[in-house]
């Protein structure tokens, strides 16, 4: 069976072009709630969308101006309901965000990072200002995830090559670690293990850390050029799932990081994202500079791909799977909007 270019009719959020009205027509609903005299008057290309880990209906989504080249950033908050998708606030950054996740222990905190180097931590009760601004790194920081099983700290990476652990009660840095040769893309922590995580470089290779260590666990070669992204297997503590710039997702059995388990092939252009389903062990998102979001299965000794989404119009760098209803699926592009749809697998 090939796999199937499904188009659902998904809900949509356009961050800029309205007046604060809805709009609708026959194959998706936009919504924004914003009177129209107060316009959206900035926002940008969308670079990462994050499910609330509390609430069903509750996204983050990071954006940059310019294609995160030059000039301002903006977190969201959004709702996901029958009608549409609704934004409950936004704040406004001075440079490009280029991720997001939400606290693990308080369900109206979110963490941005920055293309000045910067992290901050939003409130959305406190409408104006960050509640914490780190700034550490030296250049821009493309990654930024809350500890899944401790709950108390978040990882960041950086184009500055390193990696940094906080903690949302201090304005310095818990550790840092500069073993990657380049940009690191990625970070992300293991859900099964508290003192785990894992990084995605520009050289090539994905690391497994410790927090008790100085040094990596284990270095290997992902992809033939940059690893972008990586995630972990929600069921299996050993899996990892890895994209790159040479069009592959790869899975990985840590145990034997010689050669890749599984190599998933269908993207035309590099793999920006790459998401494991919380419901199912054998079920890969990933997103790509091919304007799709494809759905996996990699249990399938072949045709493993199972679902094309192409309703975007520009490069889809954003995935994330909702925790609280299986085969719910947000994406975000740089065509300034953000999809939330099914999904088959």
């Amino acid at each position: 069976m090939s796999a199937l270019k499904h188009r659902p009719a998904p809900f949509m959020f356009r961050t800029t072009g309205f007046q604060g009205y809805a709009v609708e027509s026959p194959s998706f609903c936009e919504y924004l709630l914003l009177s129209p005299s107060d316009p959206i008057v900035f926002c940008g290309q969308l670079a990462q969308v994050e499910f609330s880990p509390f609430f069903e209906n509750r996204l983050a989504c990071a954006s940059a101006a310019n294609f995160g080249i030059a000039g301002n950033g903006r977190l969201w908050a959004m709702n996901v309901s029958n009608e549409g998708i609704a934004a409950v606030t936004f704040f406004d950054t001075q440079d490009g965000l280029y991720d997001c996740a939400w606290s693990e222990v308080n369900e109206n905190q979110i963490v941005a990072s920055s293309g000045d180097g910067s992290i901050k931590l939003f409130d959305l009760g406190l409408r104006d200002f960050p509640i914490l601004n780190l700034h550490e790194h030296t250049r821009e920081v493309f990654s930024v995830k809350w500890n899944l099983v401790r709950k108390d700290t978040f990882v960041s990476g950086s184009w500055d090559h390193q990696i940094k652990i906080w903690s949302p009660e201090s304005n310095v840095s818990l550790m840092t670690w500069k073993e990657h040769t380049s940009c690191v893309y990625q970070t992300a922590w293991s859900p099964h293990v508290a003192e785990r995580f894992a990084s995605a470089s520009g050289d090539s290779t994905v690391k497994i850390w410790d927090v008790r260590s100085p040094r990596s666990s284990n270095t290997f070669r992902a992809h033939a050029s940059e690893t972008l992204a990586l995630d972990w297997n929600k069921y299996d503590p050993y899996s990892i799932v890895t994209a790159g710039v040479d069009h592959a997702v790869r899975v990985w059995d840590l145990r034997n990081t010689s050669k890749d388990v599984l190599t998933l092939r269908g993207h035309e252009y590099a793999v920006r994202r790459v998401k494991c389903s919380p419901h199912s062990k054998s079920v890969v998102a990933s997103t790509s500079y091919d304007m799709t979001m494809r759905v996996w299965e990699t249990s399938r000794a072949f045709n493993n791909l199972v679902q094309v989404h192409d309703l975007h119009s520009e490069f889809v760098l954003g995935v994330d799977f909702n925790m609280f209803v299986p085969g719910q699926v947000a994406t975000c592009a740089w065509d300034e909007l953000v999809h939330v749809f099914p999904v088959m697998a």
